[in-house]
């Protein structure tokens, strides 16, 4: 059975385009004009991914999300917007996209996103663990992180960045390496998404002292153990 995306934009030239592709590439489709008529086709269907166009009339793409995240609905987004504003792209993540990609796009990237993106969705963890890193513990069956047993809220996305870090605690892993692994991007991308998601990591984690989300500039990131004291 074909998996099923949906796809929310206000231009109907952009909706065909995008039906025949994803038709093309082997995904059914349903479609919505904006973001209200979207939350109404989510009441009958259940898509494995949502296209969001940024810019709709009367509910835009960034309340989309935030309406579908603040139900509890965790289903993969990927936000189009016809602006290279950092700040589109940075709120797009923040309240809980998946990825993003600026119009005009190429229509082969964005199969391998949309792809990628159902890829990582789907990817089951065989062995479910806690893991620790100095006041920081990942529960991954509960899907819940605490510091110093204060629960910190991570959207999915943070969540598996940080499960990546503390599971190889201590080595150094390549922007290349975070692409493909948490956002199963594996072609050439100059995406600054590895660097929005450390900073929020960091915003929401270090404190009290802690500082442990560390930049290796020219090779990548790590997450350490807070230092003993002498």
């Amino acid at each position: 059975m074909a998996e099923l995306i949906m796809i929310v934009d206000d231009e109907p030239g952009v909706r065909d385009l995008l039906r025949d592709t994803l038709r093309i590439a082997g995904f059914e489709t349903i479609e919505a004009d904006n973001g209200m008529s979207a939350l109404t086709v989510l009441r009958s269907h259940k898509p494995e991914l949502i296209i969001i166009d940024i810019n709709m009339p009367l509910m835009d793409g960034f309340e989309l999300v935030e309406r579908l995240r603040s139900t509890g609905d965790q289903v993969p987004v990927l936000m189009l917007t016809a602006r290279r504003d950092q700040q589109d792209i940075s709120r797009g993540l923040t309240i809980g996209a998946d990825d993003y990609v600026i119009k005009p796009f190429g229509l082969e990237e964005l199969i391998l996103r949309v792809k990628a993106i159902i890829r990582r969705s789907k990817k089951s963890i065989e062995a479910l663990r806690i893991l620790k890193c100095g006041p920081i513990t990942l529960d991954e069956e509960l899907h819940k992180v605490t510091f110093n047993e204060n629960e910190v809220n991570l959207s999915p996305t943070e969540f598996r960045l940080l499960q990546m870090l503390i599971e190889k605690k201590g080595r150094v892993l390549s922007k290349t390496l975070l692409l493909d692994e948490v956002w199963g991007i594996t072609f050439e991308s100059e995406s600054t998404v590895v660097d929005t998601y450390i900073s929020y990591l960091r915003k929401k984690l270090h404190r009290d002292g802690y500082e442990g989300i560390k930049t290796i500039r020219g090779v990548g990131f790590q997450i350490t153990e807070p230092k003993e004291r002498a």
